[in-house]
């Protein structure tokens, strides 16, 4: 069975063929910051990306036909729950027209629809940014009007939960773990029986690399006043975090600084440690403190720094396992291996009006 991934970010398009679920060829190409600002629209990019694409398969000596199944980074879609979605006409209208919020993980559908139809193939997303499968008493925000929402990297930390059970011999539809994504956003999750049934999203938790995660309320407040509104989404985006500190989004530079004696580097990095350490310690109260893991993944979980710091503070929560980098592409292409062989269904997304 060959399978087609698709994965955008906001600055790249990775992409990758699997044979089963076997990986052949992986690639991330990169998309100049110039040719990023033609576009005014995020959506306006639909075209360029399907062209990057194309000539991925067009490199590898393929053509969609070839194909057997497609499948694409779900994006920032409504609610919906863990696994898969067809995308037909109904799903790209959704993503196209009523998303959740804007983002290049939306793109994903948009482009596998058009290769997708080129030669009938079928095409699927998988684990979703907005997975939402909160237990009722997690929906309340403290505000009726506004339910919190149920944003996480879904997709790479369901992909740890599983892997893990595999490689211990657990049963993931019998277990509980504590997830943590550590990456250019942090987000967390508390996953029971296979559903993740909490969520810390990367705007309620740790500051990262360049996200300032959860502001106190009141300083949004003064910033959106000094600032306007976008000067507080750029905080929660781009220029918060690592960066906000210490000009760099790059967590190796800043044990670079530490190393060479820099003590203001070393008390951010803590405090990233720390506040990493207390949103997970919140999360160990979601099922009345039972957990079989504590599980670490994302780019920053190779810094034997930081995590040296979390696990002083978290291990006696529980056994805590490090899986360092994101397993997105292999995630998406055994999501898709599993449809298609029957081990699981796909559902269609609908919105009612």
């Amino acid at each position: 069975m060959k399978i087609l991934v698709i994965n955008p970010g906001s600055t790249s398009t990775k992409v990758g063929l699997f044979e089963d679920l076997n990986e052949l060829v992986v690639e991330n190409i990169d998309i100049p910051v110039e040719e990023l600002k033609k576009f005014e629209d995020l959506y306006d990019q639909i075209d360029m990306r399907y062209n990057q694409v194309m000539g991925f398969l067009n490199k590898n000596g393929l053509e969609a036909k070839d194909l057997d199944v497609i499948v694409s980074r779900g994006g920032m879609l409504p609610p919906l729950h863990a696994g898969a979605y067809y995308i037909d006409d109904e799903l790209c209208e959704i993503m196209r027209y009523h998303p959740a919020q804007f983002h290049a993980s939306n793109l994903g559908a948009l482009v596998s629809s058009k290769i997708s139809k080129l030669a009938d193939i079928p095409a699927y997303i998988y684990d979703a940014v907005s997975v939402d499968e909160l237990a009722d008493v997690a929906r309340l925000s403290g505000v009726k009007e506004y339910p919190k929402s149920s944003f996480s990297h879904a997709l790479n930390t369901r992909a740890v939960a599983m892997e893990h059970c595999k490689l211990n011999n657990m049963d993931y539809k019998n277990s509980s773990f504590i997830v943590a994504h550590l990456g250019g956003g942090i987000s967390m999750n508390f996953q029971k029986n296979g559903r993740l049934i909490e969520v810390i999203s990367s705007d309620e938790g740790p500051f990262s690399t360049n996200r300032a995660g959860a502001i106190p309320v009141y300083s949004c407040i003064k910033i959106a006043k000094d600032q306007g509104y976008m000067g507080l989404q750029r905080y929660e985006d781009s220029t918060g975090g690592l960066y906000s500190y210490l000009g760099t989004t790059d967590a190796r530079e800043v044990e670079s600084m530490i190393n060479s004696g820099d003590k203001d580097a070393e008390n951010v990095y803590k405090a990233m440690a720390y506040q990493i350490s207390r949103y997970i310690g919140s999360l160990s109260v979601v099922d009345d403190g039972k957990i079989d893991g504590i599980l670490l993944t994302g780019g920053m979980s190779h810094s034997k720094m930081l995590i040296n710091w979390i696990k002083e503070k978290t291990s006696f929560i529980a056994p805590i396992s490090i899986y360092p980098g994101e397993f997105e592409m292999k995630a998406l292409a055994a999501g898709g291996y599993r449809v298609q062989n029957a081990q699981e269904e796909a559902d269609y997304l609908r919105l009612y009006k």
